[in-house]
């Protein structure tokens, strides 16, 4: 009997039958995190198998697809902002429009699309992404509106084609969905219950990027360090295998939580040379007050004792973090709570959100929703905080040794080439081309606080 996989595999060659000849177009419009970024490199191995190639000007795309994200709610309105714009086209064209990812997952997103946008072809949700190919050919055969979106947790699928977008740094997803339930967080509603792949299956892959000349891997997970592979095999057991292959010189991982990392995944990154000592750690809220409302499970204490545990476990680590400006009850108080971790842990990189609403959540229905202006005054306040500290933490990098993972020529500069320190900061320097897309060692000798300045030793 057939599996899933194999069968989606036919209809891909069923499709590919069909558009033999036509060099025919697809346009891909990805919102969102990584793990969305990874789907869509799924769905283009896909609708490359089929026959299509792909084109950045959708005005040329024989199908486009929009693969979608909902944790923020001007999400919403730049995908109907999108969709409106591609009704001429359709009308022109012909052109098969796909909506999928996250946003599918939410009731009153697809009753809009069925009300407003009768156009739409195919609507697939977060786990029917690998019967896109079906969902094509049927289209193709019967031009008949599909939607494929189940509400019940997806299993998971090994062994779709894969279009990378980079070919020297690679994210492979290790788990999908999330038991956490932040009170701010769709994820858990739209993506499901945790469910891990099997070690064999993640390492399998890891070689093969690196046999193919990858570099550095990013582990991709909703609440990636609670990964079980089964058989007491954790997130560390699984550091300590993707460290040995062969050729991979950087490991990352996101996005893990704080209550999870456990006294085996720290020692696992301090052992492991080619774990990058630059630590994902979302704190949110710096107020314990707030973080219990956020259903986060630590305090503002625990977080900052965690912080200063790994400090002195892993040598010359350093953190980039999550925070979220205007939670629902927020106080002055707590927003003080705030800047106080952010001065306390000095994280090298912070990504500063405003709450956002989002329907379905317990946070949408929480009494006390702070104003919007004085969220943004908040934010504000954050944002010159952490851009303060930037300069200053530049600062330790001047005259050091940093080894660079070359990614290619500087875009504001094509004289110039740029790559990523261990830390993830940014260093342009001058070189020749056959530098690009190998680990140097260069001398930082400035600093212009959103990139330093190296030279070749």
């Amino acid at each position: 009997m057939k599996n899933e996989i194999e069968e989606q595999y036919e209809f891909m060659d069923k499709v590919n039958e069909l558009n033999k000849g036509k060099e025919l177009k697809y346009s891909i419009f990805t919102m969102g995190c990584q793990l969305n970024e990874n789907d869509s490199e799924k769905i283009c191995g896909m609708l490359e198998k089929m026959g299509y190639f792909r084109v950045d000007d959708t005005t040329k795309a024989d199908i486009v697809v929009f693969n979608t994200c909902c944790v923020r709610e001007n999400a919403e309105d730049k995908l109907f902002g999108k969709i409106g714009e591609m009704k001429r086209q359709k009308e022109k064209k012909g052109t098969i429009i796909a909506i999928g990812g996250c946003m599918m997952q939410e009731k009153h997103i697809v009753e809009k699309l069925h009300s407003s946008y009768p156009y739409v072809d195919i609507i697939f949700g977060t786990h029917t992404l690998h019967k896109l190919s079906e969902d094509i050919y049927k289209i193709l055969e019967e031009r008949k509106r599909i939607d494929d979106v189940i509400d019940i947790d997806g299993e998971v699928y090994e062994g779709l084609p894969i279009k990378r977008v980079d070919n020297i740094k690679a994210s492979v997803t290790i788990m999908y969905g999330c038991n956490n339930f932040c009170s701010y967080c769709i994820v858990p509603y739209v993506r499901g219950r945790e469910r891990s792949r099997r070690p064999v299956d993640i390492l399998n892959e890891v070689r093969n990027l690196a046999k193919n000349g990858y570099k550095e891997i990013t582990l991709l997970g909703q609440n990636v360090n609670s990964y079980n592979g089964g058989e007491n095999y954790k997130f560390s057991n699984l550091l300590y295998d993707v460290n040995k292959i062969d050729g991979i010189e950087r490991i990352r991982f996101v996005s893990p939580h704080p209550k999870d990392f456990t006294e085996d995944v720290i020692e696992a990154i301090k052992k492991c040379d080619k774990v990058c000592k630059i630590i994902h750690l979302p704190l949110q809220s710096g107020s314990s007050k707030v973080l219990k409302s956020m259903n986060r499970k630590y305090t503002k204490e625990q977080f900052i004792t965690l912080a200063e545990k790994m400090k002195e476990r892993i040598p010359n680590v350093v953190f980039s973090t999550d925070i979220i400006v205007g939670f629902p009850g927020e106080t002055e108080e707590d927003f003080e709570d705030t800047l106080d971790v952010v001065k306390r842990v000095n994280f090298e990189q912070v990504y500063m959100f405003i709450y956002s609403r989002r329907v379905g959540t317990p946070g949408d229905k929480m009494e006390n929703q702070i104003p919007e202006e004085i969220k943004h005054k908040r934010f504000d306040r954050l944002k010159a905080l952490v851009e303060s500290g930037i300069s200053v933490n530049n600062q330790k990098y001047i005259g050091t040794v940093q080894k660079v993972l070359v990614e290619g020529e500087s875009k504001n500069n094509p004289n110039m080439l740029t790559g990523r320190t261990d830390s993830n900061k940014v260093v342009i320097f001058e070189g020749t081309k056959d530098l690009i897309h190998s680990v140097i060692e260069l001398k930082i000798v400035s600093e212009h606080m959103w990139y330093l300045k190296g030279e070749i030793m």
